[in-house]
């Protein structure tokens, strides 16, 4: 049974001409087209209903993946005529011919389809993957495009979901934790300070505060400065930077009424480093 499906697949082969490869050639593009006209109105529905921002983007690359498949099976059984036997055999050759040549090419490949299904992130995630970290814009089947808080847009290989940790911020929800580290000088009172930084978070036109999403506030003592930080909800993970330099700005301008500063630059050893290099230039001007 085999060796016939076989030998009627290598006879297939043999019956394709010239006009069965342009349809099929037509048949992917017109897949390719349809993918970015569904991609992109499913886009723009998406950036008008913000809740619903991210429902919308998850489902985009399962209709890609879809797409192309059926575009893969069409051109298979109704161009080239296989049997559903026939194509089965016939991957099942392809992957044994190429699997060692493009082997990298099939783990991103096969990390896009883990993606997709298993979602450990999704379309408008933040997240931290290896050495990139940005806002998911697009999930392929080859590679995942984020776009840096630089708005520089990086295309990163799927397979990296096999090697390398991944950190969502908000694993599917529009809101994100932003974390804010604020720097004083030992000696400025951290009571006011942590009070006055609160009261900057919770009146910041970008955060979201519930139940189940507080305010946290900590302070850390180091020997010579004091870290506060606060702990946050943004509405919406793409107003992470804003949030943080509204926050800061105006933290710092009521740190300055109330006599709170930050530490000295000599404590980290800029000052005395300054020092070294004036005199330098000195002795060698009076030489």
């Amino acid at each position: 049974m085999a060796e016939s499906n076989i030998e009627l697949l290598i006879e297939n082969f043999q019956g394709i001409d010239f006009t069965s490869i342009l349809l099929s050639v037509a048949i992917f593009f017109i897949a390719f087209l349809i993918t970015k006209i569904v991609a992109s109105l499913l886009s723009y529905i998406s950036e008008k209903i913000w809740r619903h921002r991210l429902h919308l983007k998850t489902i985009i690359p399962i209709i890609k993946v879809f797409i192309y498949l059926f575009a893969i099976y069409y051109i298979l059984t109704a161009v080239f005529a296989f049997s559903v036997s026939q194509v089965m055999i016939l991957m099942a050759l392809l992957g044994a011919a190429i699997g060692l040549a493009l082997r990298d090419y099939l783990a991103d490949l096969a990390a896009g389809f883990v993606i997709v299904m298993e979602k450990p992130y999704q379309v408008g995630d933040r997240i931290e993957i290896g050495e990139y970290y940005g806002e998911v814009t697009d999930i392929g089947l080859r590679s995942t495009r984020l776009v840096t808080p630089y708005d520089n847009t990086v295309s990163a290989p799927n397979n990296l979901i096999f090697t390398e940790c991944v950190a969502s911020g908000n694993a599917g929800s529009s809101e994100m934790m932003a974390e804010l580290n604020v720097y004083i000088n030992n000696n400025s009172d951290a009571d006011l300070a942590i009070k006055i930084l609160r009261e900057a978070v919770v009146t910041s036109r970008f955060v979201y505060i519930s139940s189940s999403r507080p305010v946290i506030m900590l302070l850390n003592d180091h020997p010579f400065y004091k870290i506060i930080t606060a702990k946050a909800y943004v509405n919406d993970l793409r107003d992470e930077f804003v949030y943080r330099s509204d926050v800061t700005r105006r933290a710092w301008n009521e740190f300055h009424k109330a006599g709170i500063k930050a530490p000295e630059l000599n404590i980290l050893g800029y000052e005395n480093r300054d020092l070294k290099l004036n005199n330098r230039r000195v002795h060698r001007d009076s030489n």
